[in-house]
């Protein structure tokens, strides 16, 4: 079976990437070029996920996931007593989520969070297995 050479490139770029990643996590917040390196990581794992359709499949577990522990109801219950708080005319979508987005992240379980995280390893692992 003939190798993609498109796709070779984007595993050892991705690769290469991670190894750096690893290298020089400390350094992360105080250079600037290393975000910008982050950041491309992040673009072409998002690729490699949305290509083989493994993103949507992330984003449903979540979903499930998020209702089965009961944060949906949590979240609906927290911007009900935002709107009552401060009332219904006075309370833009935009500043609804402005206040809820911080209490949604830290109510995610951590369970969840080591799940998906590790679905998202076994992925990587799967699309370069020299990788890790």
């Amino acid at each position: 079976m003939a190798e993609n050479p498109e796709r070779k490139t984007k595993d050892a770029q991705l690769r290469a990437a991670m190894n750096q990643q690893l290298k020089d996590s400390g350094e992360r917040e105080k250079n600037p070029e290393r975000k910008a390196k982050d950041a491309q990581l992040r673009a072409v794992i998002n690729q490699q996920l949305m290509e083989s359709g493994e993103r949507e499949r992330l984003k449903e577990l979540l979903r499930t996931r998020l209702i089965e522990c009961g944060w949906r109801d949590q979240l609906k219950a927290h911007c009900k007593d935002i709107v009552k708080k401060k009332g219904l005319e006075c309370v833009t979508v935009d500043d609804l989520v402005t206040q809820i987005t911080p209490t949604g992240r830290a109510l995610v379980p951590d369970d969840v969070k080591r799940e998906l995280l590790q679905r998202i390893r076994t992925f990587l692992s799967q699309q370069t297995p020299n990788m890790w």
